[in-house]
């Protein structure tokens, strides 16, 4: 009688265990949930790490997207460059990694996909084809970067096919598009590796042209051609331009990777402050930062790629908060403060959505 009790005591333990340790990951799981798409956290894309993290201020990791360095398959997304965040849900970028990058793709691995996903990772939307590079009807070739329009229609900064897309979620059809398939020059309807386009407030569009050394604002009237209203080069001393915004003053936040560099110019393309993300100790020589955006607080939140850091940076030239450590990359699990491998991008939700300026 004695070892049935204790069986059956023993039993019941077992399932108050199996029903504590259920209510301890459910009440994990929705302290999780709770902390996403707060205002105040960052949108990281840590590109070699195949994933979307977004981040709290003190650098835990409360959502991700992708699963790791190791996966390079379809359900994951491949060498990310953008990402921002469409209500509660993410558009994101699936770049792929270059020949060399990385250990698992030696000869390079293709994502050439747009995706939005919801919370829990399923994909609601997708132009492009997985590891299919191309021009044709729903292809890519390496998109590095999303906007998404209040129209509800994408614009697809299509790098590897020398254009600038916006694409109709109804049908995915194109209907508006800057740049010639597949031909790079420095014309008019010509880019050379555009890395970004934004929508502006007064409707025209404002592209990194990276291989230009410039960023030039062009209209943007679907069945109408577009002309170049604009040209910024820092005064002809940019190289390499990463990513360019317009700021509310009216001036443009020019992300000069060629020099290393974040430049706010005016209407006049003259240098109004810099910052050298060089300029300091253990910084690697060629850094590269690929985004840079103007926060609500006057600070600039700044992607210094090859240094493995997301920087947010005073007008002061001060660092006020970093993740990553600099110049090191690996990966981390659960916290952006250690580890990152070249984030591309950072947003702040809540403060800059990727469309400029909110709308």
């Amino acid at each position: 009688m004695k070892q049935v009790r204790l069986a059956n005591l023993s039993r019941h333990l077992c399932r108050t265990g199996t029903l504590v340790a259920l209510a301890l990951i459910v009440a994990a799981s929705a302290h999780a949930q709770s902390k996403f798409n707060q205002p105040g956290n960052i949108l990281i894309t840590d590109q070699f790490n195949n994933r979307v993290i977004e981040i709290d201020p003190a650098g835990n990791i409360v959502w991700q997207y992708g699963h790791g360095p190791g996966d390079i398959a379809s359900s994951a997304i491949v060498g990310t460059n953008d990402a921002e965040r469409v209500g509660n849900l993410t558009l994101i970028s699936g770049t792929g990694i270059p020949p060399g990058a990385t250990k698992n793709c030696k000869n390079g691995c293709a994502d050439n996909r747009v995706l939005l996903v919801d919370q829990n990772g399923n994909i609601v939307w997708q132009y492009g084809t997985f590891g299919v590079t191309g021009f044709g009807p729903n292809q890519l070739n390496t998109p590095v970067q999303n906007t998404y329009l209040p129209d509800g229609h994408v614009l697809i900064t299509d790098q590897g096919n020398q254009r600038i897309i916006e694409v109709r979620r109804e049908d995915n059809a194109i209907v508006w598009q800057y740049g010639e398939n597949g031909a790079s020059g420095v014309g008019l309807n010509q880019l050379n590796s555009p890395n970004s386009a934004e929508l502006l407030a007064n409707g025209n569009v404002l592209i990194a042209d990276e291989g230009n050394n410039r960023a030039i604002e062009v209209t943007h009237v679907i069945g109408s051609a577009s002309t170049i209203v604009a040209s910024f080069t820092a005064s002809g001393t940019a190289g390499a331009m990463a990513f360019a915004s317009r700021l509310p003053n009216g001036n443009t936040l020019l992300t000069d990777a060629g020099n290393n560099r974040i430049v706010e110019v005016n209407s006049t393309d003259s240098v109004l402050w810099e910052y050298v993300t060089t300029d300091r100790p253990g910084s690697n020589p060629a850094p590269a930062p690929t985004r840079a955006v103007r926060l609500a607080n006057g600070n600039s939140l700044i992607s210094d790629q090859f240094n493995d850091q997301v920087i947010e940076v005073n007008q002061a030239k001060q660092i006020v908060a970093a993740y990553g450590t600099i110049n090191t990359p690996g990966y981390s699990p659960k916290s952006a403060l250690t580890r990152m491998n070249a984030p591309y991008s950072a947003y702040v939700i809540g403060d800059y959505t990727g469309i400029t300026p909110p709308f």
